[in-house]
């Protein structure tokens, strides 16, 4: 368990960190290898990204994919879909018969073919790591599984103080299989860039409180007032775990990184700001140090985005429900946008999608950089053909 101290009340804290300090504290009891590999004694790394890592040697630091999440004018318009390593493609499920898919996700020579099969099929700008957020949390340690139909199951809910002093702590040594799948991935993508990333501290910790997906999340919000000290005891132990988790893909060769809060969109902006973005910034602070663009997305979070961007990201991901010219104007043109194409057209005649498709890219416009990608995720039952013929028409429209 990672203990939590009390807060110096004179710490020096800037940004939107100012609400670390007296929410969250210090971070002590890292392991020796943990601080043997670059990890300070708050938690947070230290040190840069390798010399031969894609973003240094000049592999992907020109990508399209980079350029646009930095503020520049890319080559041709980058696209990725948010779970374009999955269930939509049928060479996914040739690989994965018989295959647990947590299992999948830790046998690292699988889980690099299955987060190269979309970028080879539809010529995506950026391949993301096939995982699964609650990977962190089962190398730690905790009991978790996938129930088909159902979601991330915990054999024991974490709901009271003695809970969360009893969780495992993340190793280093843990996270070596997703250290060695993103490798392989990196060794076979060249110019194309991998994007890392990792379930925020919100979405971990109400899986966590739960047992199990949820529509209203009240458990974890309940806990936020009711029990504000376990409460953040938890979100800390997630944050740690998450930007771990960030920082093992980062290092590995991952040239970007996105932090997904699934469930945010439940909350207030008042809760948010309160009892979700420090732990969020937490997370971040473990790799933010590595110059990699960062990127933060959740669903339902049209009221949360200047919260969001605050946590300290470069890019903000934007969900179905908002256009991006409105997500622009909220965020004062300051940062790149990434979406929003809703997945719910995927399906729709073409004729329609494309309207929409080219409605989206004219909304990026106004953003000092667009990445097109989905409003979430890609349904499963999506035709594999209609996500290469949209990758197709984004690339034909030549950027501004």
């Amino acid at each position: 368990m990672i203990a939590v101290t009390p807060a110096s009340p004179v710490a020096q804290l800037t940004g939107c960190r100012y609400l670390l300090g007296p929410i969250f504290g210090t971070i002590d009891g890292m392991t020796p290898s943990a601080a043997a590999n670059g990890t300070a004694t708050n938690g947070t790394a230290t040190g840069g990204l390798d010399a031969g890592h894609p973003l240094m040697d000049g592999r992907t630091a020109d990508s399209p994919l980079i350029t646009a999440y930095r503020g520049g004018k890319p080559s041709r318009r980058p696209v990725w879909f948010m779970r374009q390593a999955g269930r939509s493609l049928p060479e996914y499920l040739k690989v994965r018969e018989g295959v647990a898919m947590l299992d999948s996700c830790l046998r690292p020579e699988l889980a690099s073919e299955i987060t190269l099969q979309p970028v080879r099929r539809h010529d995506v700008d950026a391949a993301i790591f096939f995982s699964d957020i609650v990977i962190p949390l089962k190398l730690a340690g905790v009991a978790v599984d996938i129930v088909p139909g159902v979601g991330p199951v915990l054999e024991k809910p974490v709901r009271t103080a003695a809970d969360v002093a009893a969780l495992p702590q993340l190793t280093w040594e843990a996270l070596e299989p997703i250290r060695e799948a993103v490798r392989l991935t990196v060794a076979e993508l060249g110019s194309t860039p991998l994007i890392g990333f990792a379930g925020a501290p919100f979405t971990l910790a109400a899986y966590m409180v739960e047992g199990k997906p949820s529509r209203d999340h009240l458990g974890p919000r309940t806990m936020m007032h009711a029990d504000p000290e376990t409460w953040a005891a938890l979100a800390n132990w997630a944050a740690d775990a998450s930007g771990m988790f960030l920082r093992a893909q980062l290092e590995a060769g991952a040239s970007a990184a996105q932090l997904f809060d699934s469930w945010a969109g439940s909350l207030s902006l008042a809760d948010y700001t309160r009892f979700v973005a420090p732990a969020s910034t937490r997370a971040l602070d473990h790799v933010r140090h590595l110059g990699a663009p960062l990127i933060h997305f959740g669903t339902g979070t049209s009221e949360l985005l200047v919260a969001m961007r605050d946590v300290g990201v470069d890019v903000v991901g934007v969900d179905y429900r908002l256009p991006l010219d409105e997500a622009n104007r909220r965020l004062g043109g300051t940062v790149p946008l990434q979406g929003n194409i809703d997945p719910a057209l995927l399906s729709a005649p073409w004729e329609i999608l494309e309207a929409h498709v080219r409605d989206v890219i004219a909304a990026g416009a106004s953003a000092p950089g667009h990445v097109l990608n989905l409003g979430h995720g890609v349904p499963p039952e999506t035709d594999a053909a209609v996500l290469t013929r949209v990758v197709e028409l984004i690339h034909s429209i030549a950027p501004e």
